[in-house]
């Protein structure tokens, strides 16, 4: 049977998608906003799933003012981030099972992340997947990050395969809008955030689980058949 897809590469962002740390900076930043008396935290925090971290920090001055006290609120978030991440950084459901298969069938893979090379290595090295990926791409390469499809045209480029021959995986919509516009297959699974008809629009498909991802790409891309020369 002819697969209804043909693939590439298959990139992976990371946050909420690979390793489960959405959770952890939403659940840090809305408690110390909360600690400082400011309202409106978990809806401010929750507009903030998929972007890169200047773009949050933007958000908080042009939603609380220019008062915001950003210095002091960026150390108290760091400290409350950083003891939860201590104890351990779990992956998502699903994600070794599908790095496994990528690697069993020799498909390029990448990761494509709105976050800096630091936070990226020190998040994929938390979870356990940091050796399994050759290529990272992070905001720290492009001039423009996420829903600009810089990332992900740079990552195809780097892996030497045409933007519409790439599965790309995403948990939010501002992820989704990347993929989309660099006109990669886009498949969502969705993190904290569920997609609004935009956003579906935009998708191939919405997955409930990086497990649903690995079966999909097996039915409908051929992955774990033999590629013909």
């Amino acid at each position: 049977m002819t697969a209804d897809w043909q693939v590439d590469a298959v990139l992976l962002d990371m946050d909420g998608t690979l390793v489960d740390t959405e959770r952890v900076y939403i659940t840090s930043l809305t408690e110390v906003l909360d600690e400082f008396g400011y309202p409106d935290a978990g809806l401010v925090c929750h507009g903030m799933i998929g972007l890169p971290g200047p773009e949050c920090q933007q958000l908080l001055v042009s939603h609380y003012g220019r008062d915001f006290p950003l210095p002091a609120i960026n150390r108290a978030f760091a400290a409350r981030r950083d003891a939860m991440l201590a104890a351990g950084l779990p992956l998502k459901r699903g994600a070794v099972e599908l790095l496994d298969a990528l690697r069993a069938a020799q498909w390029p893979m990448a990761v494509v992340t709105s976050s800096s090379q630091r936070t990226a290595e020190a998040h994929l090295a938390l979870g356990g997947i940091r050796a399994r990926f050759d290529l990272i791409i992070t905001r720290d390469d492009v001039a423009r990050g996420k829903p600009s499809p810089d990332l992900y045209l740079l990552a195809a480029e780097r892996l030497g395969v045409a933007p519409g021959a790439c599965v790309a995986v995403e948990d939010s919509s501002v992820g989704i809008a990347a993929a989309f516009a660099a006109g990669a297959i886009a498949l969502m699974v969705p993190d904290l955030q569920q997609p609004n008809d935009a956003t579906r629009g935009q998708c191939a498909a919405v997955l409930p689980d990086l497990d649903a991802v690995l079966a999909l790409l097996r039915t409908r891309a051929g992955l774990g058949l033999a590629r013909g020369k």
